[in-house]
């Protein structure tokens, strides 16, 4: 993305995927737009461009709210109680529900939404490890 109000990179050293999330917030401080630049396997590349579209129109508190749901699902394969507002995101999202199976895997799903929460937290860097 050219223009970008927050940003930051996710490593995760395991197997070597690397992410750099940009965000861009509107007027009324919601997501105006998520870009990102990624290497690595198609779990993580997939889980970028997936989390890109989800959180479009959140809050920052939204937007981690909704990484929280996200990690319950690729750490259990399912995640109960998900309010109303986030349905329809936590459906383009079951897509990777899969990763639970393959415990390494869930890092590779959840690197980017780690560097997305960091860039919110103008943190700047984020690790795979935080799981």
């Amino acid at each position: 993305m050219a223009a970008f109000d927050v940003r930051a990179k996710g490593d995760n050293p395991m197997c070597g995927d690397r992410v750099e999330v940009f965000v861009a917030w509107d007027d009324a401080g919601k997501v105006a737009k998520v870009g990102f630049e990624a290497r690595g396997c198609a779990i993580s590349v997939a889980s970028a461009d997936l989390m890109a579209d989800s959180v479009a129109g959140l809050s920052a508190a939204e937007v981690r709210d909704l990484a929280g749901y996200f990690a319950t699902l690729a750490r259990k394969g399912s995640a109960d109680d998900i309010p109303a507002r986030f349905a329809a995101a936590i459906e383009g999202l079951r897509a990777l529900a899969g990763v639970h199976e393959y415990p390494s895997r869930v890092k590779c799903a959840t690197l980017p939404w780690h560097a997305l929460v960091a860039a919110l937290d103008g943190a700047g860097e984020a690790s795979s490890e935080r799981d």
